[in-house]
């Protein structure tokens, strides 16, 4: 392993898995280059992921807790900005 990649795997190591979905959605971007829509497009596939995880790993009632996430950004949008600065290890 050379020592760039050893530095980058030791500042990979001190990231939230927020930080590295953040890190992941910026790659993401990179990929749409300037097509349209490329933050709703890289947003979408994160989505996707999401809601196949939940409805895989979450049980029959799969769904409440996202519903939950989702409702919490729609109405309280304060405290969804708190969940998130709780989640990253960086203000962004």
């Amino acid at each position: 392993m050379d020592k760039s990649s050893n530095q980058h795997q030791h500042t990979d190591d001190h990231q939230t898995p927020l930080d590295k979905t953040e890190q992941f959605y910026q790659t993401l971007l990179a990929h749409y280059a300037d097509g349209n829509d490329k933050e709703l497009r890289a947003a979408s596939k994160l989505l996707l992921i999401a809601i196949d995880k939940f409805q895989r790993h979450g049980g029959p009632i799969w769904y409440t807790l996202m519903y939950e996430y989702i409702n919490i950004a729609i109405h309280e949008p304060e405290k969804f900005e708190l969940i998130l600065l709780q989640n990253r290890g960086s203000t962004h």
